[in-house]
């Protein structure tokens, strides 16, 4: 009983290092462009982006490099995100798609980094990958 207490508080702290390091990322790595833009900066045309980054993903230059970080990077960064075994699928596709489509909205208004309805899929995918990941976990482990 201890320990599954002991493992539930681990999961809620790591959860909580998790969601400071993706705010960290996504609105005030200045490494990562996040400075306030003068401008809005934003892509509301689905895979517009995903097909432009695709042609250099294998380049070993700057250019394949930022292609890698924005297509991978935004997939594995929601992966962890609500993949608890006891949600469902779809609440786990919905908390994913919602909790992205604030901070892109987020991005949009505050004009820091660019709102993107690619980052929108590519986030939502990594949130789906997270479930599947941990369902087949749990098979594995009951097994």
């Amino acid at each position: 009983m201890k320990f599954e207490k002991n493992k539930k508080t681990l999961m809620k702290l790591l959860f909580i290092i998790y969601m400071c390091l993706l705010i960290y990322v996504v609105f005030f790595a200045e490494a990562m462009g996040r400075t306030p833009q003068g401008e809005y900066v934003y892509n509301l045309v689905p895979l517009r982006e995903i097909k432009r980054f695709w042609k250099y993903i294998f380049d070993n230059d700057t250019l394949g490099s930022i292609a890698r970080l924005n297509i991978f990077g935004n997939i594995i960064a929601f992966v962890p995100y609500l993949s608890e075994g006891k949600l469902k699928f779809i609440l786990t596709f919905l908390y994913s798609f919602g909790l992205s489509l604030t901070i892109e909205l987020v991005q949009l208004i505050t004009r820091v980094g660019s709102c993107d309805v690619d980052d929108i899929i590519l986030n939502t995918i990594g949130g789906v990958i997270g479930y599947i990941l941990w369902s087949i976990y749990r098979h594995i482990k009951k097994g």
